[in-house]
């Protein structure tokens, strides 16, 4: 009796995991899904994706020497110096998500004021 019941639980789960299982490929199939994901892929390449934290905007001597400060006391952390005339940047991180972005803003609070996330684009 109990061998029984098990049996019918097994093929009944079996049947129902066949049929999830195609549905799932059917619909990722559908010109729809493929459209969406090529417009996606175009918008990520032209746009970019991501957040970068910027600690500074301003001159030039502040900016190295801010940068240099950031990299003594966060030697792991990318970062970098970006020249928009006539003001100096200095980005740090690369992170895929706000939250993560946000996370690492705290930490960097201690150390620097006016810091802020922006999305990365080109």
């Amino acid at each position: 009796m109990k061998n029984k019941l098990l049996l019918v639980t097994f093929l009944a789960s079996s049947f129902y995991g066949i049929q999830t299982f195609s549905a799932q490929n059917s619909t990722n199939s559908s010109k729809q899904v493929k459209d969406l994901i090529t417009k996606k892929r175009a918008y990520n390449k032209e746009i970019g994706f991501g957040y970068k934290i910027q600690i500074y905007y301003g001159n030039e001597t502040k900016a190295r020497s801010l940068r240099n400060k950031f990299r003594f006391q966060f030697p792991g952390v990318y970062n970098s110096l970006e020249y928009n005339q006539p003001y100096w940047k200095v980005q740090v991180g690369n992170y895929k998500t706000k939250l993560d972005a946000d996370k690492a803003v705290l930490k960097f609070k201690e150390k620097f004021s006016g810091i802020i996330v922006i999305p990365m684009g080109k």
